[in-house]
């Protein structure tokens, strides 16, 4: 089955389970995927008119699969994305002596994909990306962009390459307007500007925010506004500064979907690298996490294997003390227990399963706030 026709497949699955928020988004997504502005308008109109009769899901339902039908006779070129579109290798950059150096770290980055990169405060996340983005210049090593066209020019680097700081600038005048005007200043036709910017605006929940002002934005909103004007420059290589600071946790899961649903495009897929503090939230959309520790990475797959297989390591939240839990965890195979900010941290011999530690607990009727298996998560490193 092509990739087209499975992504056809399971937006009309989620239409007709009426998963309509979910199946809504997943549509926009086949759309912008054909390039046909006649299909864009369609689902603009079919966007306006879902926000003045929000309560008419069953018509919306019948519209939606309508448009989807049409989708499916577009022909869709798939991109390639096996290919890098950028190689860093033993990349270092050092502020001079006994101060913080950053590397060595070797990346290899392609479209369709998304990195997590993740790492205690002041450990190298902004300064990395900044690396990448050529905001700052590199100490040693080798940074290597293929990108799209003609590479070798500062501005296909620019226009291609996207860096989003935590702290974005002000916008003036209304949010719709400042989109129009990016699309103009990128040689779009002037008949086409309406069009991909009320798209843009459709797919990324900003229909009913289009005529405000920055000031009248929250925090969520103006990020998800930014990502709305760098989408529509259609970048390759997308860097991303803390773009969940200040969100609430459904604010955070539901950009970082779009992030993934967006940059995994048939025919215009992204590379995202995304710094964040939001560990699982990150985790759970990233094709591969770059852990940064003391300025640090490496890509050694053997000790990520076997950190992993030779613990089961486990969060655990309660009101419970340290004692009970150790006089209960000991015939299972407990390693030690540690507790960590609030939580207990508790390391199991590798062939304990998650499953007996939590039959364990619900034997004794230990009452439970949170539990999470971390043994694969980023989040062991930053506990142990």
């Amino acid at each position: 089955m092509s990739k087209i026709k499975e992504r056809i497949d399971e937006v009309s699955h989620f239409f007709k389970n009426k998963d309509t928020i979910l199946g809504f988004r997943k549509l926009m997504d086949c759309a912008i995927d054909t390039q046909d502005l006649t299909i864009y308008k369609s689902v603009i109109a079919l966007t306006d008119w879902k926000e003045q009769y929000p309560d008419k899901e069953d018509e919306l339902i019948k519209r939606s699969l309508e448009i989807l039908e049409a989708i499916s006779k577009v022909d869709i070129s798939v991109y390639d994305t096996s290919k890098s579109i950028l190689k860093a290798e033993n990349v270092t950059k050092s502020y001079g002596s006994n101060k913080f150096k950053l590397g060595p770290i070797s990346l290899d980055i392609k479209k369709g994909n998304v990195y997590g990169l993740v790492g205690e405060n002041g450990n190298g996340k902004t300064t990395l990306l900044r690396v990448l983005a050529k905001e700052l210049k590199y100490t040693q090593g080798s940074i290597n962009y293929h990108l799209d066209g003609d590479t070798n020019t500062e501005y296909k680097l620019r226009s291609s390459l996207v860096y989003i700081p935590q702290r974005t600038q002000k916008w003036y005048g209304s949010l719709k307007d400042n989109l129009k005007f990016v699309l103009s200043n990128y040689g779009v036709p002037a008949d086409e500007i309406e069009t991909r910017v009320l798209m843009m605006i459709a797919r990324l929940g900003l229909w009913n925010y289009k005529h405000l002002k920055w000031s009248e934005l929250s925090s969520g909103y103006k990020m998800r506004f930014e990502l709305a004007r760098t989408l529509l420059r259609q970048p390759e290589l997308l860097l991303l500064d803390e773009p969940l600071a200040n969100l609430d946790v459904l604010a955070q899961q539901i950009i970082l979907e779009d992030l993934k649903s967006i940059c995994n495009s048939l025919n215009n897929p992204i590379a995202l690298i995304l710094s964040s503090q939001q560990l699982y939230e990150v985790e759970k959309v990233s094709n591969k996490v770059i852990y940064l520790k003391d300025g640090k990475y490496t890509e050694n797959e053997n000790v990520a294997v076997e950190t992993t297989t030779n613990q089961l390591i486990i969060e655990i939240e309660t009101h419970c003390d340290r004692d009970k839990l150790l006089e209960l965890f000991n015939p299972i195979g407990l390693e030690k227990i540690m507790f960590n900010g609030g939580v207990f941290i508790a390391y199991f011999k590798a062939e304990t399963a998650f499953s007996s530690v939590l039959e364990v607990l619900g034997k004794h009727k230990i009452d439970i706030t949170y539990t999470r298996n971390i043994s694969n998560s980023t989040r062991r490193f930053f506990v142990s």
